[in-house]
C-alpha cells in the first residue's frame, strides 16, 4: 500500500506512511478502524458492480458499508468473487442471484458511466464528495471543512423565485405550464 501511494502522489514511503496514520488516527476517532499494513490492494470494478446490484434491492449503503469494513479493517480481498458473495449474503442478497451477476458482468456499462462521469469531474482519489454537481471535496477532510463549504455554498445558491402571471402555476396537486 505504501509503495503504491508513494508512487501514485509522487512521495517518499515514509510520507506515504505518515499520511495514512493521519487518516488512522481521524479514524479512529470516530470509532473506525482502519488497518493498512494489511490492506491487499485489489482491484475493486466488481466492487462497484455490487454495489449497484445492491441498490436495486434497496441495500446499497448497507452492501457499502460491508464492503468498505471488509477491506479497511477486515483486510479482504474485495476484487475475489467468493470474498464479494459471502458480503452480499450477509446484507441480505440473494447467493445464486450475485454469483451470476459477477460471472456475467452485468452492470458493467453502470460503472464505466461512473468512471467516465468522475474522470469528468476531475476524481483521482477517494474520498470525493461532489455537492450541487459543481462543488468538490477531496480527501479526508476534518468536519469543519465541510461546514464551512457548505456554508459557502448555501450563501452563493440563494434560490430565488419568481412569480408572474404568464409563468408556471403550482398547487398541491402539481405544477401546470401555460401553453403559448
Amino acid at each position: 500500500m505504501y509503495e503504491m501511494l508513494s508512487k501514485k502522489y509522487g512521495m517518499s514511503i515514509a510520507q506515504a506512511k505518515a499520511n495514512t496514520q493521519n487518516m488512522v488516527q481521524m479514524a479512529k476517532e470516530v470509532g473506525i478502524d482502519f488497518q493498512f499494513d494489511t490492506l491487499q490492494l485489489t482491484n475493486t470494478f466488481d466492487a462497484h458492480r455490487l454495489t449497484m446490484f445492491a441498490k436495486t434491492q434497496g441495500l446499497m449503503k448497507e452492501m457499502t458499508d460491508r464492503i468498505l469494513y471488509a477491506y479497511f479493517t477486515e483486510s479482504k480481498h474485495i476484487g475475489d468473487h467468493e470474498t464479494l458473495t459471502e458480503l452480499a449474503v450477509e446484507v441480505g442478497l440473494d447467493r445464486d442471484a450475485v454469483a451470476g451477476m459477477l460471472a456475467n458482468g452485468d452492470l458493467t456499462d453502470e460503472v464505466r458511466m461512473d468512471e467516465n462521469a468522475a474522470r469528468k469531474y476531475g476524481v483521482t482519489g477517494v474520498p470525493f464528495f461532489l455537492i450541487n454537481q459543481k462543488y468538490a471535496l477531496t480527501g479526508a477532510q476534518p468536519t469543519e471543512v465541510f461546514v464551512e463549504a457548505l456554508e459557502k455554498i448555501i450563501a452563493e445558491d440563494e434560490v430565488t423565485g419568481l412569480n408572474s402571471e404568464d409563468g408556471d402555476a403550482c398547487s398541491d396537486d402539481g405544477c401546470e405550464v401555460p401553453k403559448k
